[in-house]
C-alpha cells in the first residue's frame, strides 16, 4: 500500500504523468535534454521529473558516451517493475497463474482450450473495434484494416510497432510490452503459444488468409516479441 501511494503521489503531477506516458510509447531510453525539448520544460525541470519516477522504481537509468564527445549522458528507460494499481486490493496475476496451472494439468485439452480462448479473445477485440466505429469488414481497404488492428493493439497493451511492406503483403510488427510477462516467465511456452493465437484472432477478424509467423522473444532477451503476418492477395 505504502508503494501504491507513492506511485500515485508521483503520477498526481500531470506534466509526470504524460512525461511517463511518452517514455512508455517510446520503445527507447530518453535524455533529460529530449524530454525538456518535447514538454518545453528547461532541463533541470525534466530532471526532476525523471528522478522523482525513478525515485519509485517506475524508470531506471544509466550513464553512457553518446559517441558524440563531450560528458556522458544519463539515460532513462522503463523499468521492469509491474505497475498495478487497485482500488480495493486485487490480485489479478495469483488467478493468472492458477488459471495457467489448471489449464497445463488438463495436458493437451487444456492446452488447447487455452489457445482457442486466446484466438476468441484477439477476435472479439477487432469485433469491438468494428462495432464501435459502426465498420464492415467488406468495406475496408487494407490500410484501414492494419491501422485497426494498431488501435487495438495499444489497446490491448502491446505498446506496439508495424512496418508494412510496399506490395502489402508482408506486415512486420514488434511488441514493446508483454501483458502477460509475469506468468509467462513461469508458463513461457503455453503462454506464448496463446498469445500467438490471441494475435492470430485479431488478423483473421479482417484477413481471411494469413500466417503469422514469430521472431524474436522478449523473454529470451530481445527487446521486443517479434512476428511477421504474411498475407495471400
Amino acid at each position: 500500500m505504502e508503494q501504491t501511494l507513492k506511485i500515485t503521489n508521483v503520477l498526481s503531477d500531470p506534466t509526470r504523468y504524460y512525461i511517463y506516458n511518452y517514455i512508455t510509447t517510446k520503445h527507447q531510453e530518453v535524455t533529460v535534454q529530449e524530454i525538456a525539448d518535447n514538454f518545453n520544460i528547461h532541463p533541470n525541470v525534466a530532471r526532476l521529473h525523471l528522478t522523482k519516477l525513478e525515485d519509485v522504481n517506475m524508470l531506471v537509468s544509466e550513464t553512457k558516451k553518446t559517441g558524440k564527445g563531450g560528458r556522458p549522458s544519463r539515460l532513462y528507460r522503463l523499468s521492469n517493475e509491474v505497475i498495478q494499481l487497485h482500488f480495493p486490493y486485487r490480485d489479478y496475476q495469483l488467478l493468472s497463474n492458477i488459471a495457467i496451472e489448471t489449464m497445463a494439468s488438463l495436458g493437451e485439452v487444456g492446452q488447447k482450450a487455452l489457445y482457442d480462448t486466446g484466438r476468441k479473445f484477439g477476435l472479439e477485440l477487432i469485433e469491438q473495434e468494428l462495432a464501435k466505429n459502426l465498420q464492415s469488414v467488406d468495406q475496408l481497404t487494407f490500410d484501414e484494416k492494419i491501422n485497426i488492428i494498431k488501435t487495438a493493439s495499444m489497446i490491448a497493451g502491446l505498446s506496439p510497432d508495424f512496418q508494412v511492406s510496399d506490395d502489402k503483403k508482408k506486415v512486420h510488427f514488434q511488441i514493446f510490452n508483454c501483458p502477460f510477462k509475469e506468468v509467462a516467465q513461469e508458463h513461457m511456452e503455453n503462454v506464448c503459444e496463446m498469445h500467438v493465437q490471441f494475435l492470430k484472432g485479431m488478423f483473421q477478424a479482417l484477413f481471411t488468409d494469413i500466417e503469422l509467423v514469430e521472431g524474436e522473444n522478449m523473454l529470451k532477451g530481445c527487446e521486443a516479441c517479434t512476428y511477421q503476418a504474411v498475407f495471400a492477395h
